[in-house]
């Protein structure tokens, strides 16, 4: 099968475009042909190798383990492990593939998926996962977000950041959307009371404050932060950038929680089944859209790194894989070679 691989990290360079074996289906696997995979920051982020933190806890100290970059993926089923009870082959799913989504087809144990919505395209599936749980652990789980409480959502016009809105908008807050010039429109089109265009007003000058502050941009610094919050308010840091990928300021939020009144949270994010189909639920409902600002086919994968490294993208990038000419699932617990690809 044709997959975008690494051997080393690096930029973009190190990707390559190649022929290689189909995955391993396992007794609890789901082995998925893939359509659409989404591009996030952690894709960048396991190219590159950093923060270097990554490459201490598992992800590989001097190449990466996992080979295939990419981890959104939706696609459809092609066969299942014998101990899979929620799919089966032909049906249309969405999740995620530590293992790698770049390629013509992936494989990830089955609570990694859920059915896909039905109203979604494969492209707009594939934009939901990461970032979609992402945005819900934000909202519900460490913001606690209600109706009636103000929000602030910083980097609201992101993969990440038009979620956040969305949802917090869905549990009845009054959401404050900050963002560059050129997505403010975009980001009241999700559905923001208000929008803050960074380059023009600072949002912690003083005139207001709010229950909830999502950073997702994670380039503010806690005392900017602090100075936005309500006294007992909570400050949720989703993100961060740079060599450390905002771990220290992650650390010294959580250090100075302890003698404050306001909550400064920070967490690590998955993708559960469970939280994939409240998702589903809610996009079916037409509560929450996936904004897919541009589509790029698997040979030009570096391509659309590069572009949603850029920071000017509305919503997410995605991956489109053309559908491959398979000859058959395989079984369970068997390797799938290309030579007939």
């Amino acid at each position: 099968m044709k997959a975008i691989v690494q051997d080393r990290y690096g930029p973009v360079d190190v990707l390559e475009l190649r022929d290689i074996d189909k995955p391993v289906v396992g007794n609890g696997d789901v082995f998925v042909r893939v359509h659409a995979a989404g591009v996030d920051q952690g894709v960048w982020h396991l190219m590159a190798g950093q923060p270097y933190l990554m490459r201490v806890i598992g992800f590989g100290l001097r190449a990466p383990k996992a080979r295939v970059r990419g981890r959104d993926v939706a696609g459809r089923v092609e066969a299942v492990g014998t101990n899979v009870t929620r799919f089966k082959p032909g049906d249309d799913v969405f999740g995620t593939c530590n293992a790698g989504s770049f390629a013509e087809y992936a494989c990830a144990p089955e609570d990694r998926f859920a059915t896909m919505p039905v109203n979604l395209t494969y492209e707009q599936a594939a934009a939901v996962p990461v970032s979609g749980c992402t945005a819900l652990h934000a909202v519900r789980d460490q913001g606690k977000v209600q109706a009636g409480q103000r929000v602030l959502v910083i980097g609201a016009g992101g993969g990440v950041g038009t979620f956040a809105v969305q949802l917090a908008k869905v549990s009845g807050a009054e959401v404050t959307g900050v963002c560059s010039t050129t997505k403010v429109d975009f980001v009241r089109s999700l559905g923001a009371d208000a929008v803050i265009d960074y380059t023009r007003e600072d949002f912690a000058d003083g005139q207001s404050r709010y229950d909830v502050i999502l950073d997702v941009a994670g380039n503010r610094s806690l005392s900017q932060l602090r100075r936005a919050l309500t006294p007992a308010g909570t400050l949720v840091i989703v993100g961060g950038d740079g060599k450390w990928f905002g771990v220290g300021r992650q650390l010294r939020a959580i250090l100075l929680s302890l003698f404050v009144r306001q909550k400064l949270r920070s967490f690590v994010s998955s993708e559960r089944h469970e939280d994939l189909v409240t998702l589903r639920e809610l996009l079916e409902a037409g509560k929450v859209t996936p904004v897919v600002d541009r589509t790029f086919p698997l040979s030009e994968a570096r391509d659309a790194i590069l572009y949603m490294r850029e920071g000017r993208v509305n919503g997410k990038v995605v991956v489109a894989v053309d559908k491959p000419d398979g000859s058959g699932a395989p079984q369970a617990g068997a390797a799938l070679d290309d030579r007939s690809m």
